[in-house]
């Protein structure tokens, strides 16, 4: 089992940022590709972004390419996602996710474990 923890998210003012973080504890994180999804109120569940096992190989959906940044510290047992030039549309509950296989981390059904999400509010 691999329990995943999010922090850092609140509101903000669009144009802002905030760092999400995502501690985990468990089996071995290094063993995990990590990611980010998020969900907005009446919609589905998203992919955001992922990271492979040493953050060599990153992904990120069309809607934050360039604006989003996912790290990760394997010493730490750490992923984080960095938000920049936040926009009212990035509202949602963000969720961290992990999964032994990076190629399928853009699926719902490629997540081995969720965290228990927290709220990113960007007001306009």
């Amino acid at each position: 089992q691999v329990q995943l923890v999010e922090s850092g998210g609140g509101l903000v003012q669009a144009g802002g940022s905030l760092r999400l973080s995502c501690a985990t504890s468990g089996r071995t994180f290094s063993g995990y590709a990590m990611g980010w999804f998020r969900q907005a109120p009446g919609k589905e569940r998203e992919f955001v972004a992922r990271i492979n096992w040493n953050g060599n190989t990153i992904d990120y959906a069309d809607s934050v390419k360039g604006r989003f940044a996912i790290s990760r510290d394997n010493a730490k047992n750490t992923a984080y996602l960095q938000m920049n030039n936040l926009k009212p549309e990035d509202t949602a509950v963000y969720y961290c996710a992990a999964g032994r296989f990076w190629a399928t981390m853009t699926r719902k059904s490629g997540i081995d474990y969720w965290g228990k999400g927290t709220l990113v509010t960007v007001s306009s």
